[in-house]
């Protein structure tokens, strides 16, 4: 690997939480399946920076990768997955009861081609991912780290812009989303300035239609705050 992201300021925070037994039945239930395990760096989430990874033995196919950073509880990820039956699908969350969810849900909908990895997605792009080898990211309503003094842990920065562009398949795609007035103007603002991407829209882009309204975004729509979908190509 030729490139690497230095997360000692990562974009989320680490919380603890024990399992209720719905979780720990999916857990001991699916993980073995659906969980791969990358070895560890000096923080829990993070991974060992010469960490290797065959996503194609992973699956035991050759499809086009989908991967999404922050998957909370599984809500999109189970959704697209099960609308791309053709595509292998990757969700990093650092919230083990959520992955725990995840595995539940992932069941329940019959879907099988996701895996999980519970890792600091931004270090894993740099980490365990060929450059050019993503068909689409998504991340949608990454925490916004309202004060300002905590906006250098926001996910959507020049550096991170840069390695998605890198791992993207030529054409590829970014897809976000945000409920935050403020997070979504920043977020314009670095990815229009990346010569390696380019803004499908010119703008806002439409509510991807295939994309479920989470518990995050109906938060907002609750709170009266306006939703913006981004789309970027490589």
């Amino acid at each position: 690997m030729s490139e690497r992201i230095h997360r000692d300021v990562v974009s989320y925070v680490r919380r603890s939480g024990r399992m209720n037994a719905a979780q720990q039945r999916a857990w001991d239930l699916y993980h073995d399946d659906w969980v791969v395990e990358l070895p560890a760096g000096e923080r829990v989430t993070s991974i060992a920076t010469d960490a290797q990874i065959d996503w194609a033995g992973v699956f035991g196919r050759e499809a086009p990768l989908l991967v999404e950073i922050g998957s909370g509880t599984g809500h999109a990820v189970t959704a697209l997955a099960e609308a791309h039956p053709h595509a292998n699908v990757i969700a990093f969350e650092v919230y083990t009861p959520a992955v725990a969810s995840t595995l539940g849900r992932l069941a329940r909908h019959g879907v099988s081609n996701v895996r999980l990895v519970i890792a600091d997605g931004a270090q894993a792009l740099a980490t365990v991912f060929e450059p050019a080898t993503i068909s689409e990211l998504w991340t949608f309503f990454p925490d916004p780290w309202h004060k300002v003094r905590h906006h250098k842990r926001r996910l959507v920065s020049p550096e991170f812009a840069a390695l998605v562009g890198s791992r993207l398949v030529p054409a590829g795609r970014w897809r976000l989303a945000t409920d935050w007035a403020d997070y979504a103007e920043a977020m314009r603002e670095v990815l229009d300035a990346d010569a390696g991407l380019t803004n499908e829209h010119d703008g806002w882009a439409p509510r991807w239609e295939l994309r479920p309204v989470t518990k995050y975004e109906q938060r907002g729509r609750s709170a009266g705050r306006e939703i913006y979908d981004l789309s970027y190509r490589r």
